[in-house]
């Protein structure tokens, strides 16, 4: 059995580390605060802008596929070469967070390989980097620290880097992988294409709509998503304009989600782990007090036996 001393300072270490944790879940609770508002105002934004240029597109997107598509964004062609971002935490101390992207980045590049397709690495967040880097992956773009400080401006230096790829026909399809957050005890690893652009189409309702004698499309009873506009400008220069900032915003709004689910995923693991400090600690005052008392009983039997001889 250890010593007294060594208990104490088991116990003294122990309180030390739960000082500490209980720090850290302060401090994440507090960035989770403002990392969750961020999220939640960012969301309705996102969501509308996608239901608008999907919208357009649906409408000016040419019938036939031998027609060029009216944004390079919107170019679909086969996958040759990928390009995959990798977002993670720049610290760890934050349960599984961090590991379960990177498992499934690596899930994911190993099933395109099999394929023959040719991968590249874009990591944004240090345990993305670094994991990446001790197994020799093709990182053409590495950002470790940038939860440090980021921005609107850093989404959109990422998003124009990612066009400026696809565009040239250097890579014909862009995956996001990052954990989207969902509540403070839950956050979900997501795989989602960021490029070619593309929305879910409002074909199939337009489709509805009746013709008029005259040629005109009417609105079939009851469906309003089939009604056309007049566009100012002309629908090409509307999406030349928007995708753009589209993209951008999509980047953003995945920078933001793994922003909140990090800090919540730190909260949560800091908060356990000082819940099993303090159970440590109880468990080694019970041993501490136990040793102690068995220690104090043996000193009055020794006394109690040496009076008992003397007399």
């Amino acid at each position: 059995m250890a010593s007294l001393i060594d208990i104490r300072r088991r116990i003294k270490s122990v309180k030390s580390t739960q000082q500490l944790t209980k720090a850290m879940k302060m401090m994440s609770a507090a960035r989770l605060r403002r990392a969750q508002d961020r999220v939640i105002a960012a969301r309705p934004y996102a969501r509308t802008l996608a239901q608008m240029l999907g919208s357009v597109v649906a409408r000016v997107t040419p019938a036939s596929e031998a027609d060029a598509p009216v944004h390079p964004l919107l170019v679909t062609r086969e996958e040759r070469n990928v390009l995959v971002v990798v977002v993670t935490g720049d610290r760890g101390l934050a349960g599984a967070f961090n590991t379960n992207v990177n498992r499934a980045s690596f899930n994911l590049v190993r099933d395109l390989k099999a394929k023959g397709l040719g991968v590249k690495l874009v990591t944004l967040g240090k345990k993305g980097t670094e994991f990446w880097r001790r197994r020799s992956g093709d990182i053409v773009d590495a950002r470790p620290g940038i939860f440090a400080s980021f921005s609107h401006d850093t989404a959109a230096e990422i998003a124009k880097d990612l066009t400026a790829r696809f565009v040239s026909g250097e890579i014909d399809a862009v995956y996001v992988l990052f954990n989207e957050f969902k509540s403070v005890i839950a956050q979900i690893v997501r795989t989602r294409r960021l490029l070619p652009v593309e929305f879910e189409s409002d074909r199939g309702r337009s489709s509805a709509a009746a013709t008029s004698p005259g040629g005109a499309q009417t609105p079939a009873s009851g469906d309003a998503s089939s009604i056309d506009y007049l566009y100012e400008p002309s629908p090409d220069v509307i999406l030349s304009r928007l995708l753009p900032r589209y993209l951008e915003f999509q980047m953003y709004q995945v920078l933001l989600e793994s922003n909140a689910a990090e800090n919540a995923a730190r909260m949560t693991a800091m908060d356990g782990a000082s819940k099993n400090a303090g159970d440590m600690i109880d468990s080694l005052t019970l041993t501490y007090n136990r040793a102690r008392q068995t220690r104090i009983t043996k000193e009055l039997i020794e006394i109690v036996s040496g009076a008992a001889a003397l007399g």
